[in-house]
């Protein structure tokens, strides 16, 4: 049976986390003394007071957290967090619609970073703050986030770590999870902190250097200007999302060895790094030369924004210096490529991760070998552990998964008049939480207001379902799932 108790007494918490988050958008937003003073303080009372409600009913509820509570904890938290973030944009009037409203907030939690705002300049500086504040609490986990700083307040915790992390194998560091998702923040803080850093030496002023810092690092792409990054005209600025961008895509378990422990052999030894170092140099240099032979570019700057948009798309960030929509057609391709495969896994990149695309080819490369020596064996591996056939099968579960809710969205916005190309772009971009797409009617640097409402529903449970990783939310659609066991 469900311990609905305990999933409202964490909820309670995790919405006091997300009322305090709002608090300092708050403050920023009396600094700056703008319009959205009243529509964060009302925010921030009704998610504080909801979430008291929600502690107090759930005050004596058991601490036994099965795995299928995990699940739902999970699921109920990230479209609660979407639900109360989306207030400050309907009861300030920045946004006039629910699912606009939603779509928004979603994009951020999840990383996505698609719009519907055609113009977040005209924001006021603390809703531009809480936009990019969503990408960096759901960079890592909400959940996640919590074991961090309270883990007696998650029951479970390794229940919920194995419901909200990303790709096939959740690795684990150390033996007390709080003390492993500590460790990880620590590296996410220091990313951070170091990004904001050196945009602000290289010409940001300190708002700009902290938002775009928090984006980045969370693979996310929400920025405080309407040309993102390439508002700067600045090669440093760009050369710089360059190396956090890449760098966050990489497995933050590797980072925490290679730079705190200063294993950096480790790092470069690993076979999926190997593999997301190749896939954002190859696409670059392809990019480069169609860049050279088909546009007006100089060596130096095709370098420059293949570069950006190659690891952009594949670290599922989102940010952009130009407009890859008016490049030719053939690298539309190639990034798209890019967009489906993303990041490593334990990343804040989204995508079908790197992780699992060497294990589908140690795979394709065994069937072959099986051809030639049917009674050989041939395990595997993934590091040093061996991935079982149980492992091989959920993979492939993923892929059919993946392929088919992309796929099933595609097919719901040609029937609704969104032209193929933008269909197919649009739905590979939600589950694999990359944000931009590839077309003319909705091209990488433009809003995505012009969708109809219901497509923007489908989009936004895409969008959570991809940083999920799929099968966190299907399970609850199980009727097995609601039975008592």
């Amino acid at each position: 049976m469900l311990n609905y108790k305990l999933i409202f007494k964490i909820l309670g918490t995790l919405l006091w986390i997300e009322a305090a988050f709002m608090t300092l958008c708050l403050l920023l937003s009396l600094c700056y003394q703008e319009s959205d003073i009243t529509p964060f303080a009302i925010t921030v009372a009704i998610t504080a007071v909801t979430g008291t409600v929600l502690r107090l009913s759930g005050r004596h509820a058991s601490s036994a957290l099965s795995r299928r509570d995990a699940y739902l904890l999970v699921s109920v938290v990230w479209i609660a967090f979407g639900i109360f973030g989306s207030l400050p944009f309907l009861i300030g009037g920045y946004i006039h619609s629910v699912t606009d409203a939603f779509f928004e907030t979603m994009s951020g939690l999840t990383t996505t970073g698609a719009t519907i705002i055609n113009q977040v300049e005209g924001l006021p500086h603390g809703l531009l703050f809480w936009r990019s504040m969503t990408q960096w609490i759901g960079g890592l986990g909400i959940v996640f986030f919590t074991i961090a700083i309270i883990p007696s307040f998650v029951g479970g915790s390794v229940k919920v770590f194995a419901a909200e992390a990303t790709g096939p194998v959740k690795t684990k560091m150390h033996p007390r999870l709080s003390t492993m998702a500590q460790a990880l923040w620590g590296i996410y803080l220091l990313l951070t902190a170091a990004c904001g850093a050196l945009f602000f030496v290289f010409g940001m002023d300190l708002f700009d250097a902290v938002n775009y810092a928090m984006t980045i690092t969370a693979t996310g792409g929400f920025a405080t200007h309407d040309a993102s990054t390439g508002y700067f005209h600045s090669p440093a600025i760009d050369y710089t999302a360059i190396v956090f961008m890449f760098l966050s895509g990489v497995s933050f378990a590797l980072l925490y060895a290679a730079l705190i422990k200063g294993k950096v052999r480790q790092l470069i030894k690993n076979a999926e790094f190997r593999f997301y170092a190749a896939l954002a140099l190859i696409p670059a240099a392809l990019i480069v030369y169609f860049l050279l032979r088909y546009n007006d570019y100089t060596v130096s700057d095709a370098i420059r924004v293949s570069l950006f948009q190659t690891v952009s798309f594949l670290t599922t960030t989102g940010m952009f210096n130009e407009d890859a929509a008016q490049w030719h057609h053939i690298t539309w391709v190639i990034l798209s490529f890019c967009m489906f495969f993303g990041g490593c896994a334990g990343s804040t990149a989204g995508g079908f991760k790197c992780a699992r695309g060497v294990i589908a080819l140690k795979i394709l490369r065994n069937e072959i070998r099986h051809m030639l020596h049917p009674k050989a064996l041939l395990p595997v591996k993934s590091g040093d552990s061996t991935v079982a056939t149980s492992g091989q099968i959920t993979l492939l579960a993923f892929f059919i998964a993946y392929i088919a809710l992309c796929f099933t969205a595609y097919f719901i916005m040609i029937l609704t008049g969104v032209d193929s190309t933008n269909s197919f772009t649009i739905a590979l971009s939600c589950a694999s939480n990359v944000g931009p797409t590839l077309g003319l009617e909705i091209g990488p640097t433009m809003s995505w207001s012009i969708l109809p409402a219901g497509v923007k529903w489908i989009l936004s449970g895409l969008m959570l379902m991809g940083r999920l990783e799929i099968f966190t939310i299907l399970v609850i659609f199980s009727p097995s799932f609601w039975k008592n066991q």
